[in-house]
C-alpha cells in the first residue's frame, strides 16, 4: 500500500495530470494520492499559488480581488475542460473571494490551490476527497502537531478507498488555515504516508530521480538509485534540492522508505531513499560505490582565529560561539588546530554590519593573536556511505583537485566518515565539482 505525491509540475495542465491519472490507475497500491497546485506550463507561466498570492495583494491594493482570481478561475476552467469533467467550482470559488475579501490571510489564500487541485483530482480518480484542515493540526503558535494529525489521518484517511489530500496545509485549533513553511506537499504527503503506514511514499516530481551531481555543473550525471536519510540530509544541506530532508520527517521517523519518481518517465526506476539503520544492517543492497553524490554551494565566509595555547585555554570555543549566537549567526563549520580556530558562516546570509561587530567582539573578548575575515569561499561536500570503507578516497578527492589546479582553502571530515567538506575558492567551484566528478568515473562511485 503506497502514498503518492503529485507536485506542481505534474497538475499543472490537463495533460500533465491524465498522466498522473494514468500513474494511479496502474498500481492497484495506489490508494492515498497527495497533490499540489498547478504549477508552471512553461519557463513564463505563473504558479497558481503565486497568483493566489497576488489576490492578497489586490485586495490589499484596491479592497476587491477580481483581475488575480479571474486567472485562477481560468486556469482550473482550463483543467476541467481539457480533461472533461463535469464539475462546477463555482460555489468554491465564491468562498474563496468572500474570504480574501473579508480579510483572510495569506495563508488561506495560497492553500485553495491545493485545495481545488484535490477536489479536481478526486472527481477525476472517482476518489474519495478529504480536506487537509480535516486532518493535519497545528496549535495555536503555528506548530505542526504531529500526533494529534497522526491520529485523525488514522481515523479519517485509512481505508479501503482511494482517498485523495490536498497538500501543503492544515488548520489550527480556531479552525484558521495554516500553511507548511517549507516544502509544504511533500510534508503533507510524508504525513499521510506515517499515518496509514504506507510501505512505500511515492514522490513524483519532473526528473528522474537525485542526480549524483548538479546537471547544471556536470552534463549528463549519473542517477543515484539508493540513498540513505542520511546522505540525503548531506546532499540536501550541501544544495541537492530535489527533495528538502525537513520534509520528509514523518516517514523518516517512521522508517518508511521514500522513491523519487518521474511523472514525465515512469518507467524510470528513480531513488530510493532508504532508513539509515536498515540500510547499514545490510537489509537494503545497491550496487557498491566509494561515493553517494556531490554537493555544494558558494559565498561561505570564513574568520581565522590564532592564539598561542588555545588549546589550554578553558572555555575558548564556547565564548567564541556565544559571539555568534548573540548576533544570530549560524554556525556552518568549525574546523580547529591547536592553536588556531577556523568558523565558517553562510556571508550571503549576514548583513556587513553584524560581520563587522563580530569581528570587533572576537577581538575585544579572546584577544586573538591574529584574527583575519575570507570571503568568496565554496563549500563541497563527497558523500557517501561507502567512503569510510575504501582506503585512499581522500586521497583521490584531493588529487583531483590538485590536477585541476583547484586550491583547497578549507578541509572538514565528519567523524562518521559520511561525509568531506571542501573549502574553494567561489571562481573555482564548478571546475572543483567536474574535477571530482571526474575522478570517480563520472558518478558510478568506483
Amino acid at each position: 500500500m503506497k502514498v503518492l505525491k503529485f507536485g506542481g509540475t505534474s497538475m499543472a495542465n490537463a495533460a500533465s495530470i491524465r498522466k498522473v491519472a494514468h500513474i494511479i490507475n496502474s498500481d492497484p497500491s495506489a490508494r492515498y494520492i497527495v497533490v499540489s497546485a498547478p504549477g508552471k506550463r512553461e519557463s513564463s507561466d505563473v504558479k497558481v499559488t503565486d497568483l493566489l498570492y497576488e489576490c492578497i495583494d489586490e485586495r490589499d491594493r484596491s479592497g476587491v480581488c477580481d483581475a488575480a482570481l479571474a486567472k485562477v478561475i481560468s486556469r482550473f476552467g482550463d483543467i476541467i475542460e481539457g480533461l472533461g469533467l463535469e464539475l462546477d467550482l463555482t460555489p468554491e470559488f465564491n468562498v474563496i473571494r468572500d474570504q480574501i475579501n473579508g480579510g483572510a490571510g495569506k495563508d488561506y489564500a495560497s492553500s485553495r490551490g491545493e485545495f481545488l487541485s484535490g477536489i479536481v483530482t478526486a472527481k477525476l480518480l472517482g476518489a474519495r476527497f478529504v480536506d487537509a484542515g480535516d486532518v493535519i493540526r497545528f496549535d495555536m503558535e503555528g506548530n505542526f502537531d504531529s500526533e494529534t494529525t497522526n491520529c485523525l489521518v488514522a481515523e479519517r484517511v485509512l481505508g479501503n478507498e482511494r482517498v485523495v489530500v490536498p497538500g501543503f496545509y492544515g488548520k489550527m485549533p480556531n479552525g484558521r488555515i495554516k500553511t507548511f513553511s517549507r516544502g509544504g506537499s511533500d510534508v503533507t504527503g510524508a504525513i499521510i504516508a506515517r499515518g496509514v503506514n504506507a510501505e512505500v511514499y511515492e514522490n513524483w516530481t519532473d526528473v528522474d530521480g537525485f542526480m549524483t551531481v548538479d546537471p547544471r555543473i556536470q552534463k549528463n550525471p549519473q542517477i543515484i538509485e539508493m540513498l540513505t536519510y542520511k546522505e540525503l540530509r548531506e546532499l540536501s544541506y550541501m544544495g541537492a534540492n530535489v527533495l528538502h530532508p525537513e520534509s520528509i520527517f514523518p516517514v523518516r521517523k517512521a522508517d518508511i522508505p521514500i522513491n523519487i519518481r518521474n511523472t514525465f518517465n515512469p518507467s524510470a526506476p528513480g531513488t530510493m531513499i532508504v532508513p539509515t539503520k536498515k540500510f547499514m544492517r545490510g537489509e537494503y543492497k545497491r550496487t557498491d560505490r566509494t561515493i553517494t553524490g556531490i554537493a555544494g554551494k558558494t559565498d561561505f565566509a570564513a574568520v581565522y582565529v590564532e592564539k598561542s595555547l588555545m588549546n589550554s585555554e578553558l572555555g575558548f570555543a564556547r565564548r567564541l560561539l556565544k559571539i555568534l549566537e548573540r548576533h544570530n549567526i549560524l554556525l556552518e563549520h568549525l574546523p580547529s588546530g591547536i592553536d588556531t580556530m577556523t568558523v565558517v558562516i553562510d556571508a550571503a546570509a549576514q548583513r556587513k554590519e553584524e560581520i563587522s561587530a563580530v569581528l570587533r567582539e572576537i577581538k575585544e573578548e579572546l584577544s586573538p593573536s591574529s584574527i583575519e575575515f575570507y570571503e568568496g569561499i565554496a563549500l563541497i561536500a563527497v558523500v557517501g556511505h561507502g567512503m569510510n570503507r575504501k582506503t585512499g578516497t581522500s586521497a583521490r578527492v584531493f588529487g583531483a583537485l590538485a590536477a585541476a589546479n583547484v586550491n583547497i582553502r578549507m578541509i572538514d571530515q565528519g567523524s562518521s566518515e559520511l561525509n568531506i567538506i571542501i573549502g574553494v575558492e567561489n571562481a573555482d567551484y564548478q571546475k572543483a565539482i567536474r574535477a571530482i566528478y571526474a575522478e570517480f568515473e563520472g558518478g558510478n562511485g568506483n
